[in-house]
């Protein structure tokens, strides 16, 4: 098989890129290459086209390249209302998909949702290789994906992102808290850091395009004022009642996420 991976010196781009190799031959195509994905000069003469760039970027490059009759075509947006539609105009068969897991993170046993846009063939062969890897293939339906992401990503990090900047409103001294912070708090600690330490164009895409992301912002702000409504009128029964709440939503999973978090616990290392 060949295979061109378009932002394949990215993060995203290069897990695929990598990955790919054990498959076939991979061409990687982004700037650093001379190649100009929005404004191409040359079909690709690929079995697949990986398309690994950002939003706007990766909508222009989807209706500008030049791609043979029976590719396949890829995208690996976090998104994707829009470029869904995008890539159904192609005509070709397309796969939307976006791994659900930092590119730096091994791919075995982690989730990659897949859209297919398009079946046939070539991406049921895509979605098999992708499930070779290691990785857990998970079908939604483009709106499904967006709904599911705006809950499990652009809710996560806003309350992630919340929670410190809350903690600099405190002014507390971050060397000292951390000494006497309990699990709980280090772990969002360590969430923290990951969030702040990481590619600011990557959160904003999941804050910003996602449609549904405002919804889920207004969520967790009503969220919080339910809990201070609680606390502040003093009502221990009716906090009770929102653990109460909590389980029923957790439902039949709430052991094993229980079990989950105590594992992570263990885990860390007392200092």
């Amino acid at each position: 098989m060949r295979y061109a991976v378009i932002g394949g010196s990215g993060a995203v781009g290069s897990l695929f890129a990598e990955r790919l190799r054990e498959s076939g031959e991979v061409e990687v195509l982004d700037l650093a290459t001379g190649f100009d994905a929005t404004a191409p000069d040359r079909e690709l003469d690929a079995d697949v086209v990986v398309v690994a760039l950002p939003e706007q970027v990766a909508l222009d490059a989807v209706k500008a390249l030049s791609l043979k009759p029976g590719t396949l075509l890829v995208d690996t947006l976090s998104v994707k209302s829009g470029v869904v539609e995008a890539v159904r105009a192609t005509g070709l068969e397309a796969v939307s998909v976006n791994p659900m897991f930092a590119p730096s993170l091994p791919v075995r046993g982690r989730p990659i949702a897949a859209v297919v846009v398009r079946d046939g063939p070539r991406a049921r062969d895509f979605l098999r290789l992708l499930g070779s890897w290691g990785a857990r293939v998970v079908e939604v339906t483009a709106p499904e994906h967006d709904r599911l992401t705006a809950a499990s990503q652009a809710l996560t990090h806003a309350a992630v992102l919340g929670f410190g900047l809350g903690l600099a409103e405190l002014d507390v001294d971050a060397a000292a808290l951390t000494a006497v912070a309990p699990p709980p708090h280090r772990t969002l600690l360590a969430l923290l850091a990951r969030i702040a330490g990481g590619t600011p164009e990557v959160y904003w895409d999941v804050q910003a395009a996602n449609p549904h992301a405002p919804r889920a912002r207004t969520a967790l702000a009503n969220g919080m004022r339910r809990v201070a409504d609680v606390v502040e009128n003093g009502d221990e029964t009716a906090f009770a009642d929102l653990l109460d709440e909590l389980r029923g939503f957790l439902g039949d999973g709430l052991p094993h996420h229980r079990a989950l978090c105590e594992r992570i616990f263990e885990g860390m290392e007392e200092k």
